[in-house]
């Protein structure tokens, strides 16, 4: 939705920008109006124009801020709870990892890498219109296993510490809370110890071969120029682990921050 919001505000961008340029080299430079018919039809663009002239600027300064600085998005689901509530309006830092040509996503300068931890939205590999936001979790050339709920990266266990229940007011029942260490980032999980995630691929996705799945565990190796993300839901959420890896061009940016939740004020602030 976001791609579709993006052309739809470049091409308002141009027609006000062709407006503009009416006005400076056509109609300030029309004096003499022989009709009245004329005359209308002369107001009319001559009032198009006058608009445009107020409106481009902000416009371009939009499109402008929008394609290369940060970008708004409002998160639908609990895939990312407690880290991130369905209803949070969330800002997320597009020149990161790198500054990109708008629409056709080529970089144009790095910047930096993606890192284990970061939050990301991107464009889902199977429906570009569609954007998810995950945890980065494995980079390229990690090995990433999950077993009885527990994470490896290259076969070490990534620490987590039980910090209480999390209240799900869907479901109405409280789920295992935990504190994840991860490089030199602390943030908060869900998993509850009495469901069993049947892990399998939902489809034949790219690289499935270096998937292995067996009795509801799994573990892959994350290729070149791709990442495996997750959600911090761990029993609910569609990610990597069902529909495979991230390729570094669907990646629009790194979230940092929350900017509004209308149901909760105190929401406001920097994410983990």
């Amino acid at each position: 939705m976001s791609q579709l919001f993006n052309l739809f505000l470049f091409i308002i961008l141009l027609t006000t920008a062709m407006l503009w340029l009416i006005n400076i080299l056509y109609l300030r430079r029309r004096k003499n109006i022989t009709s009245d018919t004329g005359n209308i039809y002369y107001k009319k663009l001559l009032y198009l124009s006058n608009c445009s002239i107020n409106i481009f600027p902000v416009l371009l300064v939009v499109f402008l801020f929008r394609s290369f600085v940060f970008e708004p998005f409002r998160i639908p689901s609990e895939s990312m709870l407690p880290t991130l509530q369905p209803g949070d309006f969330i800002i997320v830092n597009k020149h990161s990892y790198s500054i990109k040509l708008p629409f056709l996503n080529y970089d144009i300068l790095l910047l930096s890498k993606p890192k284990r931890g970061d939050v990301i939205v991107f464009h889902y590999p199977y429906s570009k219109k569609v954007d998810y936001i995950k945890r980065i979790i494995g980079l390229p050339g990690d090995k990433i296993s999950y077993k009885k709920k527990q994470l490896f990266i290259n076969d070490i266990e990534i620490d987590n510490h039980r910090d209480g229940f999390y209240y799900d007011h869907n479901s109405m029942r409280f789920i295992n809370r935990y504190n994840e260490f991860l490089d030199n980032i602390v943030y908060k999980i869900l998993s509850n110890e009495g469901y069993i995630n049947s892990l399998s691929p939902h489809f034949k996705f790219p690289f499935l071969e270096n998937f292995k799945y067996s009795d509801g565990d799994f573990s892959c190796i994350v290729p070149d120029d791709n990442y495996f993300v997750m959600g911090d839901n761990r029993d609910n959420s569609f990610d990597s682990r069902y529909w495979g890896f991230v390729p570094y061009h669907n990646i629009v940016g790194r979230a940092f921050f929350i900017w509004m939740n209308f149901n909760d004020i105190g929401r406001i602030g920097y994410l983990n």
